[in-house]
């Protein structure tokens, strides 16, 4: 899972912002990185995107299409859309932190973003079948069948959304950078200098040719 979102959202991400994910576009939309029309029109697009790909799959494959997200044995509903939650909100989180926000590792956000996937999948796919994405639930409901507990695949990764957006503006309001400045220099002379017995034996010049001590 974590693999072929990495791969998707990398191939898409200059494109559309690789963004197939109703969840996502909502924290996208609540903390002002995309407008209201583009969230709808990307809603759309991962709903019809994925009811599409559920159908040609069904097509395609033999036997029952055995895709569909439900909770587990033993979990009930009301704790299938509080993980459902979190892990979406780990997911938007990652989207938020590392793609929509800018820096130098931007470019490399689709490994992070696929990573957490990764881990929420290997966590909660036992629980709840790790949703995280409303699309990819509906889209295989529609072609097969909707069960009673449906609802929670799109309101547990509402509120993951909720959680996340809040999350992001706690940090942007403290403001994070300040409590570990320099992450994103390349400055070799930032670097933390020599303690204990190398203390003073290495000698460095800054850009201007003056020495670093």
């Amino acid at each position: 899972m974590g693999l072929s979102l990495l791969v998707s959202v990398w191939l898409f991400y200059r494109v559309t912002g690789g963004v197939f994910n109703p969840a996502v576009s909502t924290s996208l939309l609540l903390v002002g990185a995309i407008g209201p029309l583009r969230f709808v029109l990307y809603c759309i697009a991962q709903l019809v995107g994925a009811i599409v790909a559920s159908a040609l799959l069904l097509a395609l494959l033999p036997g029952p299409l055995s895709v569909n997200t439900a909770p587990g044995p033993g979990v009930n509903k009301a704790q299938a859309v509080w993980i459902e939650a979190f892990i979406t909100a780990a997911l938007c989180l990652a989207v938020l932190m590392l793609a929509a926000e800018k820096h130098r590792s931007t470019a490399f956000a689709p490994i992070g973003i696929g990573l957490t996937l990764f881990a929420c999948h290997l966590f909660a796919v036992i629980y709840t079948g790790a949703g995280m994405n409303t699309a990819r639930s509906f889209g295989p409901a529609v072609v097969t069948e909707f069960h009673h507990s449906h609802w929670v695949y799109w309101l547990g990764p509402f509120i993951g959304s909720l959680i996340a957006s809040g999350l992001y503006y706690i940090l942007k309001l403290i403001p994070y950078w300040r409590l570990n400045p320099g992450q994103d220099t390349d400055n070799i002379y930032r670097s933390p200098q020599p303690v204990g017995p190398l203390a003073g034996h290495e000698k460095r010049t800054n850009g201007a040719g003056n020495q670093v001590v």
